[in-house]
């Protein structure tokens, strides 16, 4: 019986070799962030780059305390699935994060189409985002409506 548990211990603490040209991964503590901005929000960047033309995948985290973006808009359609957290979205150019947000909880799929004005951020707790879409993933800031 000791010999099966050992047996097992060892072929759990061994790690299978995988084929670089079939799999990559990095591990949380590989991915690189960037320094959180002054808005409070933090990114990395996982897969492509959003500065180009093509497809591009990044996290993105929203610091708590009420951080927000401003009313802005993208050229592109995003995609984003909420990782961790709950994470605030408002659309249109009143910016209003007390009475003009809507709560996504972990696990929510939100679209944020193309040339459309909205704003998002944290409020009491951190969120972790997944932000995919067809670069270059600029954003251009409206005038906010009082």
């Amino acid at each position: 019986m000791m010999l099966l548990v050992f047996a097992g211990t060892l072929s759990i603490s061994s790690a299978a070799e995988l084929n670089p040209a079939a799999v990559t991964y990095k591990l949380p503590d590989q991915i690189p962030w960037g320094p959180v901005d002054a808005r409070g929000g933090q990114s990395a960047v996982v897969v492509g780059d959003p500065s180009k033309p093509g497809f591009y995948m990044v996290y993105t985290k929203w610091s708590k305390g009420n951080h927000f973006s401003r009313p802005h808009f993208h050229p592109n359609d995003r995609y984003i699935v909420v990782l961790q957290g709950t994470w605030w979205v408002g659309s249109g150019p009143k910016f209003d994060p007390e009475h003009g947000t809507v709560p996504m909880p972990a696990g929510s799929f939100v679209t944020h189409y193309g040339k459309q004005v909205h704003w998002d951020g944290a409020k009491d707790e951190d969120a972790v985002l997944l932000i995919m879409g067809e670069g270059p993933a600029t954003a251009t800031e409206v005038e906010q409506q009082k």
